[in-house]
């Protein structure tokens, strides 16, 4: 598991333009599996905390308005300077959660390298 999130962290702080940090978390108990930050006062672990409600809500809501079979891909949230994106693994039972400068950001390539990861997450962990 370690090799695999290693590479995984070396990946998007290589290949992801603005990157700033990333957290591999687990959605039933919230347990941060990897967490990375290039800003030293930026606490990925802590951001995964508060976007693991994040993913809880919208499974709720989907649960609610009984949308059978429909399941969350990712989520973006677009700040002033950031976007954060929560992706969810196919089995649903794990979240990346990454935050990137958005005026340096790539989004198709930033969508790629995590859609690469999160088909092998579940597997991994």
């Amino acid at each position: 598991m370690s090799d695999f999130l290693t590479q995984f962290g070396e990946d998007l702080k290589k290949n992801v333009p603005g990157f700033i940090a990333v957290s591999v978390a687990e959605i039933a108990s919230g347990m941060s599996y990897y967490s990375h930050s290039a800003i030293a006062d930026f606490d990925p672990e802590l951001a995964s905390a508060y976007n693991l409600e994040v993913v809880k809500a919208k499974m709720n809501a989907i649960k609610a308005l009984n949308l059978n079979g429909q399941v969350i891909d990712n989520v973006m949230i677009t700040l002033s300077s950031q976007i954060h994106i929560i992706d969810v693994s196919d089995n649903q039972d794990y979240f990346i959660y990454l935050a990137v400068d958005s005026t340096k950001a790539n989004l198709g390539m930033t969508k790629s390298i995590l859609n690469k990861y999160k088909k092998e997450i579940a597997g991994k962990l």
